[in-house]
């Protein structure tokens, strides 16, 4: 699955030029809301057409996806997302994904701010985060000034800088880690001597099939895995110290992966 981030301005700036003239979130959200929902009305609108005339043979399938149709027409013509229909059958639920409906996909608002309101917000964002509450979006909050003022900076001085602004860390991993919770997205860990890499994987995904993401034979042969927890791991500085410390476990096919994983799997094909 993927997703839709919208960048919305809530800063003032006279130096700025908006181009409708003033500062209005809920404004720019709404126009982009209409671009979308008016695409995906097109594209629901002729597969009703086709669907309707395929069910006057009386075929029972085409008379059910023509009723899906009809709610989501009807739902998209009441200026309101895709995303808010949960198609609850099996049918519904192929039908919505072979549509490719823009406003079915996931959305993220990021609100870019100005520097003296990233760590507290504003109005705009508060207007901005109730509209989406009500569309089932989320928000995220970024200054596009520190951002680039960061991408000038060497490593070291961009600590200082963020620990001047009072930031954990800069926006951009901020806007990383909101779509990740947006699509249900993990990271687990292979550590090895000659690289450490992370596989990103759905949440509530059980270990063989994690395994797959790496290659198809270590989930078709998959035996068990070696876990360790990323807090561990660090606390111990390495697999062997882990090992000695008995934290590493074994898990079978049935261990859902955490996020931060440390994983190493044993197969046989």
């Amino acid at each position: 699955m993927d997703a839709i981030a919208h960048v919305v301005r809530c800063f003032e700036d006279g130096n700025i030029v908006h181009v409708d003239g003033s500062i209005d979130p809920l404004r720019d959200r709404e126009v982009i809301n209409t671009e979308l929902i008016l695409a995906d009305l097109d594209t629901v609108s002729k597969r009703m057409a086709k669907t309707a005339s395929q069910a006057k043979s009386g075929d029972k399938t085409f008379k059910a996806q023509l009723v899906i149709l009809e709610g989501l027409h009807a739902l998209l013509d009441s200026g309101k997302p895709a995303r808010l229909m949960e198609q609850q059958d099996e049918m519904g639920q192929k039908l919505q994904k072979e549509l490719c409906l823009l406003t079915a996909k996931p959305v993220l608002y990021v609100a870019n701010v100005s520097e003296e309101h990233i760590n507290t917000g504003n109005p705009w964002v508060d207007s901005l985060r109730k509209a989406a509450e009500e569309e089932n979006a989320s928000v995220v909050m970024i200054s596009g000034a520190i951002e680039e003022e960061l991408s000038g900076l060497a490593p070291e001085e961009r600590k200082d800088f963020l620990a001047d602004m009072g930031l954990a860390e800069p926006g951009l991993n901020r806007l990383i880690t909101a779509g990740y919770q947006l699509l249900g997205l993990i990271n687990y860990f292979t550590v090895g001597e000659k690289e450490t890499r992370a596989w990103t994987i759905k949440r509530g995904t059980k270990a063989p099939q994690a395994a797959g993401v790496i290659h198809t034979d270590f989930e078709r042969g998959f035996i068990r895995a070696e876990v360790i927890s990323y807090e561990d791991y660090i606390a111990c500085g390495s697999e062997a110290a882990a090992r000695e410390k008995g934290v590493l476990r074994l898990e079978g096919k049935e261990y859902i992966v955490q996020d931060g994983d440390c994983m190493n799997f044993r197969f046989n094909v």
